[in-house]
């Protein structure tokens, strides 16, 4: 072979791996959804199968296993859905890395579940449906199926659009189809959805306030000031003081109920001395850290790191402790009813349950969370430490007020209710300082109303899709189970 003939053969060789490089990267690239789809897979085959270890061999525990098998799905779903709210505005603020966010929920979630989940569960979801209107105990337990398989689809379908919605919402929705079907229009508790659809507008707008309300704050007493710094040193102990209360309330009321029940009055007083004790200790840290920082913008955000960081954690530890068992509460009603022939308004959830429930949601986080994480985190507005923070808080404080006014709301209604509150409420003052400002400038450098209205802060295309998800969640599972829950009582029954 001649040296030209050489060069020609080792360039088509080149050229030929290059192309086998090219299509392995790219069936790499294709297949990495495949792999979590895979592992999510095995795990609900999994929980269904370990389900029998804890249920016996009797001829009906066939039931039981399909059921912790889509538990275990819904909890997945959950995971992959649910959790973005807590901790997308931390990662959208580059105060955690995906790796980390993903790392500390499946942790807190996890602990939260385990150690602080409530005991006992309503099974028929909030009392939407009254039990005594389902007389048989096989209808009840097809109708509970019914509402978990809805629920999971409903939450799966709204994961693959890119939009966060409620999983309480979702499971309410499916329990509310399956008894419509089951026994009748007359069987819902309409004054209790009634309260559930109120709580679609007043979560979001509460959360949105509360966030907006603090952002103005954080603007006028800190950034703004000619010394920024100083500020900080004064306000923010302060602040991290009232974050610290707020959770302690929060924890107290949401997610300590397995360990001890506290009424509003005693959380109050647990929220205003760690707030006491957080604000002493906060105050010489911040003191500490602010020494040598710039008197500008930049500078402010390492001051709200930590504390963010820490609010994302809180939330996260909260939500397992109180969400999960609603999430698995028509399992736990399924598990009941197969072992005991009969059925109960509220049920004792097995640990077993729990165990799939926490796993389940840490699986759903780890394989599938990231996509809603971004998200909530910086696709629908720019966060940064201080707005994500003010988030955070205002998640807290509206699941505070929302139980002391006895409203129903959704933790994921309130936290994207608070990143859509701070990113309207920058458009607002971005505005309200251009017009300010074009008042004393050159009419030429003005920036015309259409231009003004075409920088907008908030993204109107996902704000938009993620109102019409909301509004739809509960009828869409509503319809979704009814439909599921005829021919399941076709097949089965």
């Amino acid at each position: 072979m001649t040296d030209k003939n050489q060069d020609h053969y080792w360039k088509t060789l080149d050229r030929d791996l290059g192309r086998i490089a090219s299509f392995e990267y790219a069936t790499a690239l294709s297949a990495r959804p495949l792999v979590g789809i895979g592992i999510a897979f095995v795990f609900i085959i999994v929980a269904g199968l370990a389900s029998t270890l804890f249920f016996g061999g009797t001829s009906t525990s066939y039931v039981v296993i399909a059921a912790a098998a889509i538990g275990a799905y819904m909890a997945v779903n959950i995971g992959a859905n649910d959790v973005a709210n807590n901790m997308g505005p931390a990662v959208g603020a580059n105060a955690l890395t995906m790796g980390g966010a993903i790392a500390i929920a499946a942790v807190c979630e996890t602990a939260g579940a385990l150690l602080a989940g409530g005991d006992v569960v309503s099974t028929i979801s909030k009392g939407i449906i009254d039990p005594s209107s389902v007389s048989d105990s096989q209808i009840f337990i097809w109708a509970m199926m019914a509402a978990l398989i809805s629920s999971a689809l409903w939450v799966n379908m709204a994961t693959w659009v890119g939009a966060p919605v409620s999983t309480t919402h979702s499971v309410v929705g499916g329990v509310m189809g399956a008894g419509i079907a089951a026994a009748g229009f007359a069987a819902v508790n309409w004054p209790n959805m009634g309260l559930i659809a109120a709580s679609w507008i007043i979560s979001p707008l509460l959360g949105g306030l509360v966030a907006a309300g603090f952002l103005a704050f954080i603007k006028y007493y800190i950034i703004y000031r000619d010394d920024k710094i100083a500020a900080a040193r004064y306000w923010v102990p302060i602040l991290v003081g009232v974050m610290g209360g707020v959770f302690a309330m929060y924890l107290s009321i949401k997610g300590l109920k397995k360990i001890i029940k506290i009424d509003l009055p005693t959380a109050l007083l647990i929220g205003v001395v760690a707030g006491a004790l957080i604000y002493v200790i906060a105050k010489p840290m911040v003191k500490r850290q602010s020494e040598g920082l710039e008197n500008r913008n930049k500078s402010l955000k390492v001051l709200f790191s930590i504390p963010l960081v820490l609010s994302a954690a809180l939330l996260s530890f909260a939500h397992g402790a109180n969400d999960v068992a609603n999430a698995v509460g028509p399992l736990a009603a399924i598990v009941h009813a197969e072992e005991f022939g009969e059925f109960a308004g509220k049920v004792n959830i097995p640990i077993w349950v729990m165990v799939i429930g926490a796993f389940g949601i840490s699986f759903g986080l780890i394989l599938f969370g990231p996509k809603l994480i971004k998200m909530v985190g910086s696709q629908i507005t720019k966060l940064n430490p201080m707005r994500a923070y003010c988030v955070a808080l205002s998640a807290a404080i509206t699941v505070i007020i929302a139980s002391w006014l006895g409203l129903p709301v959704s933790s994921t209604h309130i936290a994207v209710g608070g990143v859509f509150g701070v990113g309207f409420f920058r458009e607002w003052h971005e505005e309200r300082r251009a017009r300010q400002s074009s008042a004393t400038r050159d009419p030429a450098a003005r920036i015309a109303p259409e231009e003004r209205r075409r920088r907008k802060l908030v993204r109107r295309s996902h704000f938009m899709t993620i109102i019409a998800a909301w509004i739809i969640t509960v009828p869409a599972a509503a319809l979704l189970s009814g439909v599921i829950f005829v021919m399941l009582r076709a097949a089965f029954v």
